[in-house]
Order: structure tokens, then sequence, then C-alpha cells
């Protein structure tokens, strides 16, 4: 995939699909394929995995990853990190009772804000990077410094500074051979493969217009506890701060917006949306808003329209449609209907995708092939964070002005202990800073 530019495309919407496609491999067709072999396989090696974040994320994906042990994929996790050992506590009582035999830490267990440092200062090979989204382009860049492989957990930055920093560190990780997983699922599932080919192919004809929706009820909220520092607040409310989660927005609707990515195999041009703060008004929600909608348009002229919202007691959907010049698709379930709503097309089922991309990257390792995932990672994460920007400034963005952005969302890099400034303070009342759409222009500068 490469960068769109701002001109309109004055060729048809098919052709402006098929001619950036992927050609299908097989099974990983329009996947994210190998692009260079490693210099040492680690064919029947044992591969060393660190965790690095041990919430609920960081513990599915260390499961998911160890679940691919075998005798031909020998795994072991020899390192964990987490600012909370509250947090490696839980994850290691997870891991341990489905694979015992396949921890092995001894002194390797780090805490601190600043433990990932030390892990990777251990002998892992491999990486797993789960902490709250503000810390990734940090922690990618000094994995991949340190030589290690790596999975990171979308989205990969939750600013464009950090998406810049991101595409860096992932041409060192090219030029070193290291593997890159990101955690946009999708694209592992056979369903959604064969799906995207086909409206590839012209199966709906010319693509017109695009959807997408994560509309779900409302998210967990941690509360203060006493003696906690507003740094360690933040950070164990991370969801609810920009600088940390991106808004629900970056964290989560990104996964629908890759698929749009994926198909269109392009990057938005432009954005304009609105959003706020409806329901979780409270202080205890920090800054986030709690719904988004946003209009994208492409180089050719295609239209996304995308909605978030994290309300109960309304419309909840959270899935992606095609429509085109001779019929339509719901993407996620791997349908295509006629210009009379008959279903003409039914892709196969979809593998449990959390599961199926670790598959995919230890084979590819065995068979000493590099996966690379972070540039249509962090374009991914940058057209979720545009969308971010449009509905906080009412403003209409370019691709070009969004990705180019100096504002930085916090100075991760100053960050060692819970003791350090946290880059977000709450006012007398308790509250923080809310991004007013048309009162805050600077947010794009």
């Amino acid at each position: 995939m490469s960068q769109p530019q701002e001109s309109q495309s004055t060729e048809s919407r098919r052709g402006f699909l098929q001619a950036g496609s992927v050609v299908a491999a097989g099974a990983v067709a329009v996947n994210s394929l190998p692009i260079s072999r490693a210099a040492h396989t680690f064919s029947s090696d044992e591969i060393k995995i660190g965790l690095v974040g041990c919430g609920g994320r960081g513990t599915g994906a260390a499961l998911q990853a160890l679940d691919t042990a075998s005798d031909s994929n020998r795994l072991k996790l020899t390192a964990v990190a987490d600012p909370f050992k509250f947090r490696i506590d839980g994850a290691l009582n997870s891991i341990q009772k489905k694979h015992a035999a396949l921890v092995d830490l001894k002194d390797r267990t780090f805490v601190g804000v600043d433990a990932f440092k030390k892990l990777l200062e251990s002998d892992v090979d491999m990486v797993i990077l789960a902490t709250p989204p503000g810390f990734r382009p940090m922690h990618f860049e000094a994995a991949i410094k340190a030589g290690k492989h790596v999975f990171m957990e979308k989205p990969v930055a939750v600013d464009a500074p950090g998406v810049r920093r991101v595409l860096e560190a992932n041409k060192m990780a090219k030029e070193k051979k290291l593997a890159v997983a990101v955690g946009l699922q999708r694209r592992h599932e056979s369903g959604y493969q064969a799906t995207i080919q086909k409206l590839r192919d012209g199966a709906i004809g010319d693509i017109i217009l695009t959807r997408a929706y994560w509309n779900m009820g409302d998210l967990w909220v941690r509360n203060r506890e006493p003696q906690q520092s507003e740094l360690e607040y933040q950070i164990n409310n991370w969801y609810h701060f920009n600088w940390l989660s991106g808004d629900h927005i970056c964290e989560q609707h990104i996964h629908n917006l890759d698929v749009i990515n994926w198909l269109m195999d392009g990057y938005p041009v432009e954005a304009q949306g609105q959003g706020g703060r409806q329901v979780r008004t409270g202080k205890q929600y920090g800054q986030i808003y709690d719904h988004h909608a946003v209009e994208f348009t492409y180089a050719n002229g295609t239209k996304l329209l995308s909605q978030c919202r994290q309300i109960s007691g309304c419309w909840n959907e959270v899935k992606e449609y095609a429509h085109g010049s001779n019929g339509w698709c719901e993407i996620n379930a791997g349908k295509i209907y006629d210009r009379n709503n008959k279903v003409i097309w039914t892709a196969p089922a979809n593998e449990q995708g959390h599961a199926k991309e670790h598959v995919d990257l230890f084979a590819s390792i065995r068979k000493g092939e590099i996966p690379n995932e972070g540039d249509y990672g962090a374009y991914s994460t940058m057209t979720s964070i545009m969308g971010r920007m449009a509905t906080y400034t009412g403003k209409k963005l370019s691709w070009k002005d969004c990705l180019n952005s100096k504002v930085s969302l916090a100075n991760t890099d100053a960050m060692d202990d819970f003791s350090d400034e946290a880059p977000l303070k709450p006012d007398e009342d308790g509250r923080y800073w809310v991004p007013q759409p048309g009162q805050d222009p600077e947010l794009t500068v």
C-alpha cells in the first residue's frame, strides 16, 4: 500500500482497486506477505517470548501465542513486564493454568513504568507489546533497536508524531530482518481474505460507498484509589485518556477502518466529522468522547461513512459494508448481494483471528520468512487518528496535514516512575480538558 495522493484519480473505481491489488497467493491472498528471508532461521530452535503489558489483551495475546506451541514450534515465555505488579500476577495466574510447562521466568519479572527496558536486556527473541497504545511507539522502537521480533497490539500510536516514529522504526526492522506483526487480526481470517479479493475482482462492480461501524454499550472505568499519583491513576484508567488510548475511535474502531483501507488498498485523503460526550460526562471518564461519526474520502472519490459509539441502550453493530454499481456486500459476514438483495456468494467461515495471527506469524518465522505488517498497522492507526482530529476540531482535514501534524499528546520517554509528572492535569474540580469542536484548531498543527 502506498500513501494516497491529494488529487482525485481519473480511473474507474474498479480500476483503482485492481491497479493496486495484491495478487492472491493461496490462503494468504491480500494478506501481509513476507518481504524477505531471515539470515537465521529458527527451524526447531526454541523461541523465547517476552510479554510487555500484562492486562487483558496482553494476557490473551500471550495465551494465543503459546497455544501454537508444538514439537515443531517450541516456545517459552521467559520474561514479563508491566507498570503494575497485580497485573503481572493476574496474567501469570491465567497463563500458568494453561501453559505451566511453557513458562520459565526465573528472575525475569519486571515491574514499573520503565520495566520494558529491563525485559529488552534479557535474551528473549520476540516481544509482545500490549501496554496502553500511547507507549507503543517508544516500546516498538526500543524493541527493534534491541534486535527483537515484535508482535504489537493495535493501535500502534495515538498521535501523528507517534505514527511517524513507528514508520521510522519499521524501516529499521526491515533492514535488520526482524518480523513485525500487528494485532489487526481480520487480515488473517480466510473469510475476510476471500471477501476482499472477491470485491477487488469486481463482484459488485465499481465500489461507490463503504460503511463501517463499531457501536456498542458503555465500557469499563476504574476509579481513583487512595495514594495513587496522578500518573498512576491515568495509566490504570488508561482507556479514558487520549495520550494513552487515542480515544475509542483509535483503540477499537481501527479494526473496521483497517478493513476498508485493506479493501481500498490505500488511505483516505480527507475527513470531516463530529462527535462528543453525550452520556459519559462525569470526571471519572477522563476526556474521551462517547461517540464519533466521520466521513472519509479516498483518492478516487469513494466515501467511507464511519460510526463508533460506546453508549448503552442504543442500536449496536460491529460491521463493515461495501456498496457497488451491481450489488453490495456485508464484508464481515462474507456475503455478497445483487441489486435485488439476493445472496449470490458466501465466503468460507472465518477462523478465530486472534489465534490465526499467531499461527501465521510463527509459521512464517519457522520457514525463515520475515513478515512485516508495520506499515499498514501505522497507516490504519493514522486513519483513526485523522478521524479523531476531525471530530475534535470540527474541521475538514487532509491526510497530508494530519500525518505531518506536530501535535504530541505526551512525552512517554520522560516517564520512568509513577512519581513523574502526568502530561494532563485535572482542574480544581477534578475534571480534565475535553476538546471542543470549533474551539481547538491547533489540535492539527
